[in-house]
């Protein structure tokens, strides 16, 4: 950083109306955030730090392209925009000269204090319309007045609303103007989704979803969203339906049914045709039917005056506007039947034309536009004659740019369009120029989130544009696809790659899907799966997984790999195919044979292929598919495995993986010595949180050592320092936003708590374990949430659990083979009977238990099985077996190192010892263990065991 930089950093740099703030990377006008794109940012820094001094083009070009090398076009189309932003030029106002073949100087008068806080862009809360990707709104929305009172009150009281309309006359703009002013009364929960960027009708539930930030790994994207929903209001926007008319339709017509306080407002040029549908028709702008007599503010007061008015002044401040000119503007307005975006789109034209010549030009293309396209509607007529009329006023490469600039679905940077568009006969300064113009004339819009340089083409002239590239011939509609393609897989390769977490924000990712949902939909439809679109496949599934759209990334990667040439397997991009295939097959769809013959090819692959990290990635994903399915023996197989290859590689956090891997495998087999012992080790060299981590590994190592750590802890004695970590586990897995990994650490600090008997916190984890799962639509963990509340329940003493709810949770769990609570619950099954006095079910249950543990190799639970299996024994009043039981159950104990388990069998014995009238017995039993739980930490436990002992000393 320069000294002048340092400098700069903790001031206010104010000139006009505008205060910047480039320590926070923050510009304010009238003190509110402005939208601004990074590098214009960095420009406008770069220019205000030294005002009045003229920085060379080299110099600017070195200051914000440091990274990457670039251009003089790219540095004057984003000063270009930067003028605009400020309005330079507006009302005499300046603040950015050229220096013609030198470079640019920043000419307003600047005051330069220390910076006081800045308004904050980052604190907003979880569920505010910002974090709803609910779109700016327009600055003067014209010509609504009726319409904003009329919807506010009526979208309050009417679960769904269409806005409906031709395309052009400014439903999207209603809808967001809405979505701001309803968006306290809904409490920020706002979401808006644009269907323009969308073409697969199968997505749209997934759609919705990812806009309103929620992470969907199952395939239900309905159940999630509905569990989200039905609880509180919330207002969704739909925008552009018509397309996707069908899908939309049954999708909101559940929702409405489903979720009581859900509101949903769509825009289209077509209804819904669903139950409960309320259409308001929005009309054009009012134009005045004949203006004789009409003074000039009486003219300008028409809506549809007043925006070409106010488009054509902002295009060319110096404009007059006289009566004969306000008469002009209302033919011309009357000419397009008022709608907004025609009227925009001729507006920009007289900066460049005049207001006469574009009338008279106006004139001309609609005597001839017409003809042959009266099956349109009126309006629709319009538009195309607009568009027609504005795409001839073009010059011949604004054309070709135009027309390119179509292949994207939705946002697009000047780096994206340079390198799509530019080819050997158009160069890239000849592309910023005509999308400076394009950008000028209101055919390209800036981008509607933040970013820097985004842009975008409004549905219908996307619409348009490509219709012209498609008529130009197969051959170059394909050509530009696939260069569009070409990009994305080389910006998804790139970002791969990168060291840093690039998927540390999902937001950019999220903006860009329509594109690489386009780009895969044309590889796959017109190559049919050749080398790059199986590159793109693999390259976009990090994507998928970031956004948790499992379902999408199942597909394109089930898609790729049928498409797979012989010469193609073996290969890295099979393996990495292959691993994201089992990933999510298992999350979405539980542990089936489907997503373990997925990872067990990813594994022989990367075996063949020699590569260490492959191996030690995929056995991560091995370990715990078998681990689900409780299968601990070959679970512990690929543990030691990927312990050996960690050694080889020689690199901590590749040990700290695979000791993660061991620790946990130790755990589970009851040796809670050597799991301690590997978890410490694997907590110390575990890397930090990092998203990119978690979807290359396909988890978070560090969440799934914490938890396990934790209960090996408080197995081993050292209960404060398990209670610690259980918060830390939470911590991480809602600093992760990702529901499976959350309802991991739940269920694991919610079993902790149940052996500590500390029941208000169980009560606490279950019901936030509940809750996470229900909103979730996690299916598996919606079943084991319903056989933890009845385990408490029993636990608790009280006649609310049944055993038969247990049994059916057991037996779903069992379909869709997650086994890993098995054991937890059956002995919550064996409880349950025991408490309603069945004891012979209990029995069978609790023997069927141990059966199954001693068959897959799973111990950690052994003690506790016995001890209930003595339990059983005492209540069939066979005392003798039940004091056999807790003896071994407490040899097993000691054997594992164990010591939770030592205290709460030990009491159990000397109780039974002194029922048996062998007190003696029972005090060395005690004493025993009571000098073994030196430095150990079990508050209840060592106060009942030592209690007991005092009792019964006492009385000798």
């Amino acid at each position: 950083m320069t000294n002048i930089e340092q400098r700069s950093a903790g001031e206010r740099i104010g000139f006009g109306r505008f205060a910047l703030f480039p320590g926070a990377r923050l510009l304010t006008r009238d003190g509110e955030p402005v939208e601004i794109g990074g590098r214009s940012l960095d420009l406008l820094i770069a220019l205000a730090e030294q005002p009045g001094r003229v920085l060379s083009k080299r110099e600017l070009l070195k200051r914000v392209w440091s990274d990457v090398v670039v251009e003089d076009g790219s540095l004057r189309f984003h000063m270009a925009g930067l003028r605009r932003l400020l309005g330079d030029g507006r009302d005499g106002a300046r603040y950015i000269a050229t220096q013609v073949g030198v470079g640019y100087a920043f000419v307003a008068t600047v005051e330069r204090d220390a910076a006081p806080d800045p308004p904050s862009l980052g604190a907003t809360p979880a569920h505010s319309p910002s974090a709803t990707n609910l779109p700016p709104r327009q600055p003067d929305l014209i010509g609504r007045e009726r319409d904003i009172p009329l919807l506010k009150e009526r979208i309050a009281r009417t679960q769904l609303f269409t806005i409906l309309g031709p395309g052009g006359v400014g439903k999207t703009s209603l809808a967001i103007e809405m979505g701001h002013i309803l968006a306290e009364s809904f409490a920020g929960q706002v979401a808006f989704v644009d269907f323009s960027m969308l073409e697969n009708p199968a997505l749209v539930p997934g759609m919705i979803a990812g806009a309103m930030g929620l992470a969907v790994q199952g395939d239900d994207p309905l159940a999630v969203m509905l569990g989200h929903m039905r609880a509180a209001p919330f207002l969704l926007l739909l925008d552009n339906c018509e397309h996707l008319i069908e899908p939309v339709a049954l999708l909101v017509e559940r929702l409405v049914e489903a979720a009581p306080h859900v509101r949903v407002l769509t825009t289209s040029r077509e209804p819904l045709r669903v139950r409960g549908e309320h259409i308001h028709r929005l009309d054009a702008l009012a134009c005045p039917e004949d203006d004789a007599g009409l003074t000039l503010t009486e003219l300008l007061a028409f809506p549809a005056v007043q925006l070409f008015h106010d488009r054509a002044r902002a295009a060319d401040s110096g404009l007059e506007i006289d009566l004969d000119a306000a008469r002009l503007i209302a033919a011309i307005c009357r000419q397009l039947d008022g709608i907004a975006l025609a009227i925009e789109l001729a507006a920009v034209r007289v900066a460049s034309h005049g207001l006469h010549a574009t009338a008279r030009q106006l004139d001309e293309r609609f005597g001839l536009g017409w003809v042959g396209r009266r099956t349109a509607q009126p309006r629709q007529q319009t538009l195309q004659a607009m568009l027609d009329w504005s795409y001839d006023l073009l010059s011949g490469i604004e054309r070709i740019v135009l027309e390119r600039l179509s292949v994207f679905v939705g946002p697009f940077s000047v780096d994206s369009a340079l390198a799509v568009v530019a080819d050997a006969d158009l160069d890239s300064d000849a592309v910023v120029a005509a999308l400076d113009e394009l950008v000028l004339k209101s055919l390209v819009s800036p981008g509607r989130s933040r970013g820097a340089g985004s842009y975008r083409l409004l549905e219908i002239t996307r619409a348009y544009a490509k219709r012209k590239l498609r008529s130009h011939g197969d051959a170059v509609f394909h050509a530009m696809a696939q260069r569009h393609a070409a990009y994305f897989l080389a910006e998804l390769e790139a970002a791969a790659a990168q060291d840093e977490d690039v998927w540390q924000d999902p937001r950019p990712l999220r903006q860009q899907l329509g594109n690489i949902r386009c780009a895969l939909d044309w590889s796959f439809g017109f190559r049919g799966g050749n080398p790059a679109s199986l590159r793109l496949a693999a390259a976009s599934a990090p994507v998928f997984l970031s956004l948790s759209h499992f379902a999408e990334c199942q597909i394109w990667c089930a898609r790729a790999l049928d498409a797979m040439e012989e010469g193609q397997h073996g290969t890295a991009l099979e393996m990495e195919l292959q691993g994201a295939l089992g990933l999510t097959l298992m999350f979405s769809r539980g542990s089936t044979p489907a997503a373990e013959t997925a990872l067990s090819r990813a594994l022989a692959v990367a075996t063949s292929l020699d590569d260490p990290w492959g191996q030690l990635r995929m056995l991560g994903r091995l370990h715990i598919f078998h681990e689900r399915i409780g299968a601990c023996a070959i679970a512990q197989v690929h543990a030691s495995r990927a312990l050996d290859i960690a050694r080889d590689i020689g690199n901590a956090e590749a040990l700290g993986v695979a000791r993660s891997l061991t620790g946990i495998s130790h755990y589970l087999a009851g040796d809670q010595r050597r799991a301690l012992e590997d978890l410490e080790r694997a907590l110390a060299d575990c890397p930090m949180f990092s998203r990119s981590r978690m979807i290359r590994y396909g988890f978070d190592h560090r969440v799934r050592t914490t938890i396990a750590l934790a209960r090996t802890l408080w197995l081993s004695g050292q209960a404060e320092r398990a209670t610690a970590l259980t918060r830390q586990a939470i911590e991480l897995a809602v600093r992760l936003d990702q529901p499976v990994t959350h309802c991991i650490a739940l269920i694991w600090s919610l079993a902790l708590h149940i052996w500590k008997e500390d029941f208000d916190a169980a009560q606490e984890a279950m019901a936030a374990f509940a809750e996470c799962a229900r909103v979730n639509a996690l299916g598996p963990y919606v079943s084991a949430a319903i056989a933890f509340r009845a385990d408490l329940a029993i636990r608790q003493g009280t006649e609310e659990g049944s055993p038969e709810e247990i049994e059916h949770s057991l037996i779903r769990l069992r379909e869709v083979r997650y086994e890993l609570l098995t054991t937890h619950f059956s002995l919550a099954l064996a409880r349950g009977l025991l408490r309603d006095q069945r004891l012979h079910e209990a029995a069978e249950a609790i023997d069927g238990a141990i059966t199954r543990c001693l068959s897959i190799g799973e111990g950690f639970a052994m003690s506790e099985l016995l001890a209930v299996k003595a339990d059983i024994a005492h209540a069939a009043g066979k005392p003798e077996d039940s004091i056999t039981l807790l003896e071994q159950a407490l040899d097993v104990s000691r054997k594992q190192g164990a010591r939770a388990w030592t205290l709460k069998v030990v009491w159990k014995l000397a109780a039974q010892l002194v029922e048996q009238d062998r007190p003696e017995d029972a005090i060395h039993r005690l004493e025993q263990a009571l000098e073994e739980m030196s430095g150990s930490e079990f508050p209840p436990e060592l106060r009942r065991v030592r209690n007991l002992l005092a009792e019964l000393t006492s009385e000798r």
